[in-house]
């Protein structure tokens, strides 16, 4: 019996840029095809297939990817026109009515090269909401204190946040230096008000999103679509506003 994949090639274009101040360009590639290959697979080969399909001499594509299974978010790139993440983009699953594979660094971060974007903005801005829990040492502090199993049900999906960029992507009110903080960072400290270790915590957090622009949202909800988590971003952003309301209302009564 014939191989059905012998002979089939996949054709994949890559947005390319050789450093930030770069002129981008494109670069189009045909390799053989293999069952399964995602899109991590597709920029590998281009380390083997140094030429493209013009027969012009090219460099590998940089691009950045770690665990291969969504979970560290580091491979986020638009592909067809959608941003998501590369590893689990399978080309057997991408739109096949499109003759080649549109490959694109996302466009609300600087390009340093290629598909590898500076995403310290958003790591910058989770340091601005203390996204994270105090501790005063590494001591054994005895249990900690009881969290009811609906809030940990709240809390773990916003907890699955891997910081990959695709909320603010699409996000039109978001830009890489407008001063909105985004729904990500807003999340997880919506996240870590809500623990019960954090609430020493929370009003400096709370601060944090009202001086950094958390009324601006639209409420355009794409983040919630792009969500590869399918974190509940919008109602996140709602429970910060009534934060903020709360933390108004206390610092006007002085508490």
């Amino acid at each position: 019996m014939a191989n059905k994949t012998e002979g089939k090639t996949v054709k994949f274009k890559v947005k390319r840029q050789n450093d930030a101040e770069s002129k981008p360009y494109y670069d189009t590639y045909e390799i053989p095809y293999q069952e399964g290959m995602n899109v991590i697979s597709l920029l590998m080969e281009t380390k083997q297939y140094t030429k493209t399909l013009e027969g012009r001499d090219a460099e590998p594509v940089c691009y950045e990817s770690a665990c291969l299974e969504e979970v560290c978010g580091s491979c986020t790139m638009v592909i067809n026109g959608k941003v998501r993440q590369a590893c689990t983009a399978l080309v057997d699953d991408l739109d096949c009515s499109k003759s080649e594979i549109l490959i694109e660094p996302m466009s609300k971060f600087p390009v340093k090269r290629d598909l590898v974007v500076d995403r310290s903005n958003m790591f910058e801005n989770l340091k601005k909401v203390k996204a994270w829990i105090e501790i005063d040492g590494v001591y054994d502090l005895g249990e900690g204190p009881k969290v009811m199993p609906e809030t940990q049900e709240e809390s773990y999906i916003l907890s699955r946040c891997m910081t990959c960029g695709c909320c603010l992507e699409v996000c039109p009110q978001w830009t890489n230096d407008n001063g909105f903080i985004g729904a990500q960072a807003i999340s997880q400290a919506v996240l870590f008000n809500s623990h019960p270790n954090g609430q020493s915590t929370k009003s400096d957090r709370t601060q944090a999103l009202v001086d950094n622009g958390l009324n601006n949202c639209g409420n355009a909800q794409a983040c919630v679509q792009a969500c590869p988590k399918e974190i509940p971003l919008t109602t996140s952003i709602a429970r910060a506003n009534r934060m903020a309301t709360e933390h108004a209302v206390d610092t006007l009564l002085g508490k």
